[in-house]
């Protein structure tokens, strides 16, 4: 039998570095907006849990206004709809529930 060699794979596109100076500032950007959105959610939490327990909420801190779906799919799609495709965070998705967390935390 022939041995057949096969071509080894490589990525498609390049690899885009980030430096770390950047990484860091986007993450203390995203901490921030993390933080703002939190105060906004701990106040809407107690009207909003008793009718859409373990749904979706996306807020929006500068405006205080906030998107609700049962589904992760769905609210990623309102977002698109009502925000567009951008690159720049401006929400941050919770889950109406005890802790707020919309996965599995493993400690």
């Amino acid at each position: 039998m022939a041995q057949v060699s096969h071509p080894r794979r490589t990525r498609i596109l390049p690899a885009c570095p980030i430096a770390p100076s950047e990484k860091t500032r986007r993450q203390e950007q995203r901490d921030a907006l993390a933080a703002k959105c939190r105060t906004v959610f701990e106040r809407l939490r107690p009207q909003l849990i008793e009718i859409y327990y373990n749904w979706h909420i996306a807020i929006d801190p500068d405006t205080e206004q906030y998107l609700i779906d049962p589904t992760l799919k769905g609210i990623t799609q309102k977002i698109r709809d009502v925000y567009g495709n951008t690159n720049e965070v401006k929400l941050t998705i919770f889950r109406l529930n005890d802790t707020g967390t919309c996965g599995r935390l493993w400690v």
